[in-house]
């Protein structure tokens, strides 16, 4: 499956982001009241410049303590995520977050952010996948 149909999948409720001076305390409650675990961070709404999850913020609390919560998101963000296209597989997408310990990927083409996938958007379409693969072939096998 390719990424173009899992955002697909997503509907459009488009991507969250937040400016660089946001403050991390703002950015949680965002985190929080939206359910999601990652908001994109960028100066215009159209580029992907950081990615700040809920991993980075623990992780900040832990060595900084309360304090890290009036710091800015530019200042705790991961600068330049990895990202994916609509052309992108899902394997590949997977992968590439397996291989680099995150949940959130950007999808972004021609410099402008398109969309976000998260590890749970890309395991459900290949569980679908893999549904409909195992249909088809118990169709096969019992002559349907």
């Amino acid at each position: 499956m390719l990424v173009q149909q899992i955002l697909k999948s997503k509907g459009d409720d488009g991507v969250i982001t937040v400016t660089p001076g946001t403050l991390v305390a703002d950015a949680a409650q965002i985190l929080a009241e939206r359910r999601i675990g990652g908001v994109i961070v960028s100066r215009d709404g159209s580029t992907a410049d950081g990615i700040l999850s809920e991993r980075d913020i623990v992780r900040a609390l832990a060595v900084k303590g309360p304090g890290c919560l009036t710091e800015t998101v530019d200042m705790m963000m991961t600068r330049n995520p990895v990202s994916c296209t609509r052309q992108d597989s899902s394997d590949q997408v997977l992968s590439r977050m397996t291989d680099g310990r995150f949940r959130h990927m950007p999808v972004v083409e021609d410099g402008k952010l398109i969309g976000l996938v998260t590890i749970g958007d890309v395991v459900k379409a290949r569980l679908q996948e893999l549904s409909m693969e195992k249909d088809a072939l118990q169709g096969m096998i019992m002559g349907h």
